[in-house]
C-alpha cells in the first residue's frame, strides 16, 4: 500500500490531471493536457494518447508526449496501427469488462517481454515488445479510456532503459488516471457538441449568423494589423416564397437544402471559406486571404450553378472586398453592410452575375454610397437592404 505522502502526491496528480484538461480550450488541447499530466505522474519520459477509429479499424496517435524518437511528432498528421496488432483494444478489454465483468485494468510490459497484467490473464505482448524496442524504450504501461461503456482509446506511458519498472501498484494508479482523462474527454465532446449547434444552421449544416459574426470579427482584426484581404459575398436565394407558397415548407426547405450544398462545393474552391445561411433565404461566404478577383470568379460561378437548380429562381449576389477600392473597413460591420448593398442592387437589377462593391468608380461607387448613405424608406416598404444590419 503506498505510503501517506505518495497517497498525497498521487491525490495532487489526479486534482492537476482533472484541472488542466478542464482549462484545455480544443479536445487535441485535451488530450494533450492528458498526455503531459498522466507522464509525469507516472514518472514517465514519453506518453501518447491514441483513438480507436472504429471505422477504419485503428489506432490512431492524436498526441506524442515527452522524448520523442524519430519519426515521433507532437502531434502526428497520420500515425495510426491497425487494431489487430494491439487486439487488448478489442477483444481483451471486450472479454473482461463490456459483457459485465471487471472494470478496464492497466497492464505493463517490457522490453524483454516480461508482462505484470494484474488481471489473471496473458498479455497481448509482441507488437508492444516489439514498438518497446524499436523505440528504445525499456518499459510501458498501458491504460484504456473508456467513455460511455465504450473502448475509446488507450494512454500509453513508457521508461527508458535502466529507469525503474512499472510496477502492478503504477498499473492501478494508471487505471485511476485513466478514467480521470476518460472523464475530461467527454466533457470536452459535450462541449464541443454544444458550439456546433450554437454556431451551425440546423437544416443545411452550414455555418450560422453567430459564426460569421465572430470569424468576421476575427478577420476584420488582421486585415487591419497585417493588410490581410477579407472579403464578403452575401446571397439571396430568389424564388423560395414562391416555392413555399405553391410546393409547401418542404420543398422549400429542399431547395435550401440544395442551395447550401451548391455553395459548401463553390466555397470549398476558396482556402478556408467559410460557408453560412445567415437565416430564411440569406446566405454568405466569408474568404480571409483570396484575393478579389477570385472571390469574384467563384461568386460568378455559384450564381451559374444557383441559375441551374431545378426549384428557385437562382440567386442574387454582392460582393464586398477590402481588396476593392471601397475605402476604410474598420469595423465588420461596415463590410457586412457594403456587401448588403451589392446584394441589394444586385436583386434590385435581377442581376444574373455578382455585383461588387467598389468597381463603379470607387468611394463614389453607388453601392458605396448606398451602403454609408442608406436612404429613408417607408415603413410599409419590405427593404432587402438593411441599413442598420450589424
Amino acid at each position: 500500500m503506498a505510503a501517506g505522502g505518495e497517497c498525497d502526491d498521487r491525490l495532487r496528480a489526479v486534482v492537476e490531471l482533472a484541472q488542466s484538461m478542464a482549462a484545455a480550450r480544443t479536445p487535441l488541447d485535451t488530450v494533450a493536457a492528458a498526455a503531459e499530466r498522466v507522464m509525469t505522474a507516472l514518472g514517465g519520459s514519453f506518453a501518447a494518447v491514441s483513438v480507436w477509429e472504429r471505422e477504419r479499424g485503428r489506432l490512431r496517435v492524436m498526441v506524442n508526449a515527452g522524448e520523442l524518437t524519430a519519426g515521433e511528432e507532437r502531434f502526428p498528421e497520420d500515425e495510426s496501427y491497425p487494431v489487430h496488432d494491439f487486439p487488448e483494444i478489442a477483444e481483451f478489454l471486450h472479454e473482461e469488462w463490456a459483457g459485465g465483468g471487471t472494470e478496464p485494468r492497466a497492464w505493463v510490459e517490457s522490453m524483454d517481454g516480461a508482462a505484470e497484467t494484474g488481471g489473471g490473464q496473458g498479455a497481448y505482448r509482441h507488437e508492444r515488445v516489439a514498438a518497446l524496442r524499436r523505440r528504445g524504450r525499456g518499459y510501458c504501461v498501458v491504460a484504456p479510456v473508456v467513455l460511455h461503456g465504450r473502448a475509446w482509446g488507450e494512454l500509453y506511458v513508457a521508461r527508458p532503459p535502466g529507469a525503474p519498472a512499472f510496477c502492478r501498484a503504477d498499473a492501478d494508479f494508471a487505471t485511476v488516471l485513466a478514467a480521470v482523462a476518460a472523464a475530461g474527454i467527454a466533457q470536452t465532446e459535450q462541449l464541443e457538441e454544444v458550439r456546433r449547434l450554437a454556431f451551425t444552421d440546423p437544416l443545411t449544416g452550414l455555418a450560422n449568423r453567430r459564426a460569421v459574426d465572430a470569424r468576421l470579427d476575427e478577420a476584420v482584426e488582421r486585415h487591419l494589423a497585417d493588410g490581410v484581404v477579407v472579403s464578403l459575398v452575401v446571397c439571396d436565394l430568389n424564388g423560395l416564397k414562391r416555392v413555399n407558397d405553391t410546393q409547401g415548407h418542404a420543398v422549400g426547405d429542399r431547395l435550401l437544402e440544395r442551395f447550401g450544398s451548391v455553395l459548401s462545393l463553390c466555397g470549398a474552391m476558396l482556402p478556408g471559406a467559410l460557408a453560412a445561411r445567415l437565416g430564411g433565404d440569406e446566405f454568405c461566404l466569408l474568404t480571409v486571404g483570396p484575393d478579389a478577383d477570385e472571390v469574384v470568379a467563384v461568386a460568378a460561378q455559384l450564381c451559374r450553378r444557383a441559375a441551374a437548380l431545378e426549384l428557385g429562381e437562382g440567386v442574387s449576389c454582392g460582393i464586398a472586398s477590402t481588396g476593392d477600392p471601397i475605402g476604410p473597413v474598420a469595423t465588420a460591420r461596415r463590410l457586412f453592410r457594403l456587401a448588403d448593398a451589392a446584394q441589394y442592387r444586385a436583386k434590385a437589377a435581377r442581376a444574373a452575375e455578382p455585383v461588387v462593391a467598389g468597381r463603379a468608380g470607387g468611394p463614389a461607387d453607388p453601392v458605396v454610397q448606398l451602403a454609408d448613405h442608406p436612404p429613408a424608406a417607408p415603413a410599409a416598404e419590405r427593404r432587402r437592404f438593411r441599413g442598420r444590419r450589424p
